[in-house]
């Protein structure tokens, strides 16, 4: 695609060409005019240029470009025109400048307003001009008139086209990537049998890695060794490429290729005084009576496939020096792809039979990085290294180092850490000191594949080194630090950033203190937003609602004085979103309504769905099933029966399937009415929707039949449930002991008992608590301790002999340890284990009554009792 130039209210350039008096009389001056000047063009299209004498406007063009550069362009356009007022003199010379800085910009509109100018004072415009104009139009977009003006300078002998003004084009067409015109110019270079110089293959390779297509970059590099040698800039093109076309392979061994002719010591290149790498070698184009195998497509915008070709027989045309220093851009590009590769990469590359070779390159089983066998050593003094001058090693060695970033760069983006491992020795043992760019890359990768312990190793490398990370690099490990919830050292991450527009790795410390629930850790993090400036997305609020919505405890109800410093919470998040223009999400929403629920705000609860209908009906979405079933479920654990069932009415009404999720939320509801009939019917609807009875279902239909009372109809569904393959879980097995603790009915505890012990379902808090209470309630104390005992043993393991594994360490130092340190160190153990420290907890309260302790409690008498009670009701 290209823009169009009406804008400038220019004529278009056919019409420029036809009553242009200048081109009528050039023949005549063109010889006068061009001995003005002297100007070097290379096969890229850089120049230098020098006048023979004072220009008389020097300074003028200095002034309008320094307005340009300003931004003022009005005046700019006036100190055009008072050049071209105060001299009836002027050459194209005066107008070089002006040109070169367009052309570098770009700025294609100004470009051709000074052409006008120049056609309206009638001056020859030389070569060097045209060259500047065209450049101009195709880096600005306009490839459109970039390829007219190619089309009808081809008219003039004088002006006859060069290479490097097609390779300009290409260039343009590779930017936007503008597959019609790349094939038109190609056709035109046909057309005049222009051939082709090296420049050109690259051009045509940016294409081919614009358009995604790797078989085009390998035909082009195939075609490309045919008539060049290697050189160390031409390979680290052909590196990049493969590496941001996800072909890794080939990558690597293009790599190998760069390390073996630096190694050799025939690689040599300069670097200009703009920072610039550059050939020491003519780039002598290809004619086109050379017959290439790269073949042409006739490829769609969409670029499926890319491949080029010039044939014919013809002669270069070439006027001026085009054969001169190759300029190449060689700045470090991030690539962005993804790669599958063969880890088996790395292997020995020969290099004129010269045993110094091999310890270049090293095998893959030489050693870890991340082991840090190499981390105090110093690096291979590899033969290369002595070979060329202090001045002459370090352009290459940038090179090479850059290459080695592309790979690097690529394995991290296809998580590739062996290859990336192999690649970093490598460049320690050629005495290639890792960048910033490297260690990120790095460590980006071995996060991804080995953990954050070993990317935090190679950030402590990187420290010792005298490197400091990137923010990137720290929000990277911050990241991986957050995801193992290790929130004390992503914390200590995130305060060495100065400055950052990284607002993910904030959002997953959010995200993990709401794991941990920790919001008080998550203040700190909002203040360190605030401090750099970030401005929350959506993520960020959705994280939010879920940390500060709700007040009160877990497992707490909330009262009157948490309502409403929850409701000012969650109006002061709402209020900061409505500032950054953030509106809801469904999961905002969702965990807004969390928070509500929680909280036990009803009334609030339906005033925030009715805004969810309508927010997202309005967006033409709907609030989505999710939504529904946070409400229905929040309303059953208020006992707000009648509301859900008008919720759930509505909910079908407008549309929305229930889920599983929904089915069994309403099939507890009735739970709360007690109405098996409208649970089974529940199930019916369920059924037909295509949805499976779960645990969860049969849980909660055992529960409604447990509030009658009916518990043998309960033990039925319980066999049932256990027929169809369904497992129990110990909430089931809870639901039948926190009724029969209620109702007396010993019998019923201790069958459940027996039965999750022979099912291997291990006790909870829960399950202690109302078998102790059944006995203690019938004045079995005795039994009640036993029982206590033998079902907290079983909350710690159900194998005996894990038991005795652990008896020594929690017998001496928890449970028969005296002071208070012991019973701390317990509670300690509630961060990761809940029922681990509840259990050491009884186990320690059995024996400061005088119960004595046993490790064995399968050979408890109760638990006999229990076993023998089951196996005489089997028979």
């Amino acid at each position: 695609m290209y823009r169009s130039l009406s804008r400038a209210h220019i004529r278009s350039v056919a019409d420029a060409f036809s009553r242009s008096k200048a081109h009528e009389k050039g023949q005549k001056n063109v010889a006068e005019r061009m001995e003005s000047s002297w100007t070097v063009l290379n096969s890229e299209g850089q120049s230098y240029f020098r006048l023979k004498g004072e220009s008389i406007i020097r300074s003028a063009q200095a002034q309008i470009v320094n307005a340009l550069r300003c931004g003022e362009r009005d005046r700019a356009s006036n100190l055009l025109s008072n050049v071209s007022k105060g001299s009836n003199s002027l050459r194209s010379d005066d107008f070089l400048y002006i040109l070169d800085y367009c052309a570098r910009s770009p700025d294609p509109l100004f470009v051709m307003e000074t052409w006008r100018l120049m056609e309206e004072k009638e001056i020859v415009i030389s070569r060097r001009c045209y060259f500047l104009i065209i450049r101009a139009l195709g880096k600005g977009g306009y490839i459109e008139e970039a390829f007219n003006w190619l089309s009808f300078l081809g008219g003039k002998h004088q002006t006859y086209p060069i290479l490097p003004m097609y390779n300009s084009l290409l260039n343009g067409c590779a930017q936007m990537q503008s597959m019609t015109h790349a094939n038109r110019c190609l056709d035109l270079m046909e057309e005049r049998m222009m051939g082709k110089s090296e420049v050109t293959y690259y051009e045509l390779l940016k294409l081919a890695v614009s358009q995604r297509n790797l078989s085009a970059v390998h035909e082009i590099w195939k075609e490309w060794a045919k008539y060049y040698s290697p050189s160390i800039i031409s390979l680290r093109k052909f590196t990049w490429s493969f590496t941001k076309l996800n072909d890794l392979v080939s990558a690597f061994e293009t790599l190998q290729q760069m390390v073996a002719l630096v190694f050799k010591g025939t690689a040599s290149i300069k670097q200009s005084a703009e920072g610039q790498f550059r050939f020491s070698r003519l780039d002598i184009p290809v004619p086109s009576k050379i017959e290439l195998g790269i073949r042409r497509c006739n490829m769609d915008e969409s670029g499926h496939y890319l491949s080029c070709s010039l044939s014919g027989d013809c002669s270069e045309r070439i006027e001026e020096p085009d054969g001169k220093n190759d300029y190449i851009d060689v700045s470090c590009i991030k690539t962005e792809a993804l790669f599958s590769v063969d880890k088996n990469l790395y292997r020995p590359v020969e290099a004129d039979n010269d045993s110094r070779c091999l310890q270049l390159f090293p095998a893959a089983n030489q050693g870890s990085y991340t082991d840090f066998g190499i981390e105090n050593s110093e690096p291979c003094s590899g033969g290369f290294i002595t070979l060329k001058g202090d001045a002459e090693i370090k352009p290459l060695m940038k090179v090479l180092r850059w290459s080695f970033n592309d790979v690097i760069h690529a394995c991290a983006q296809s998580k590739n850490a062996e290859l990336a491992e192999q690649v970093f020795i490598q460049m320690h043992n050629l005495g290639l000191i890792p960048s910033r760019h490297t260690y990120h890359n790095f460590i980006k990768v071995v996060i991804s594949e080995r953990g954050i312990t070993d990317g935090m190793k190679v950030l402590k490398a990187m420290t010792k080194r005298n490197l400091k990370p990137y923010n990137a690099t720290l929000a990277t490990l911050s990241i991986g630090c957050s995801k193992n919830l290790e929130l004390d050292l992503a914390e200590s991450l995130l305060d060495q950033i100065v400055e950052s527009q990284y607002l993910q790795p904030f959002n997953a410390l959010l995200a993990a203190c709401d794991v941990m629930d920790q919001p008080e850790r998550a203040v700190w993090v909002l203040a360190k937003m605030k401090q750099l400036k970030l401005q929350p997305d959506i993520r960020t609020y959705e994280l939010l609602f879920s940390l500060f919505g709700n007040v009160n405890a877990p497992y707490e109800k909330g009262n009157m004085l948490s309502k409403v410093d929850a409701a000012k919470r969650i109006k002061a998040i709402e209020l900061d979103m409505m500032k950054n223009g953030v509106q809801h999400s469904h999961l905002s929403m969702q965990n807004l309504l969390k928070a509500l629920g929680a909280e036990g705000m009803i009334r609030e609860l339906i005033q925030y769905l009715r805004v969810a209908e309508n927010q997202f009906c309005l967006t033409n979405t709907y609030a989505g099933t999710a939504i529904y079933n946070t409400v229905l479920h929040s309303l059953v654990e208020a006992n707000e029966s009648h509301m859900a069932v008008e919720v759930f009415k509505n909910m079908k009404y407008c549309g929305l399937p229930p889920d599983a999720a929904t089915y069994n939320i309403m099939i507890d509801c009735c739970s709360i009415i007690r109405c098996f009939k409208s649970a089974s019917a529940l199930v019916s609807m369920m059924l037909r929707a295509g949805f499976c009875p779960q645990t969860c279902t049969y849980t909660a239909l055992i529960k409604i039949l447990l509030v009658d009372g009916e518990f043998d109809e309960a033990l039925n569904l319980l066999d049932q449930a256990s027929l169809d393959g369904i497992p129990s879980d110990v909430l089931s097995f809870n639901t039948f002991l926190h009724e029969a603790q209620l109702k007396g009915r010993v019998d019923i505890i201790e069958h459940i008992v027996e039965r999750m012990h022979q099912e291997k379902i291990q006790p909870d808090p829960s399950t202690c608590c109302y078998v102790f209470s059944a006995y203690v309630n019938r004045g079995f104390l005795s039994t009640a301790m036993e029982a206590l005992q033998v079902l907290s043993m079983r909350m710690i393991s159900e194998d005996e002999n894990i038991l005795q594994e652990k008896r020594a360490y929690f017998e001496e130092d928890l449970i028969l340890a005296e002071g208070l340190d012991a019973e701390s160190s317990i509670l300690e153990l509630f961060k990761d284990d809940e029922n681990l420290a509840a259990a050491l907890l009884n186990i320690r309260w059995c024996a400061l009554v005088g119960f004595p302790v046993s490790w064995l409690p399968n050979e408890s008498v109760w638990a006999k009792r229990l076993s023998r009670y089951r196996l005489r009701r089997a028979c």
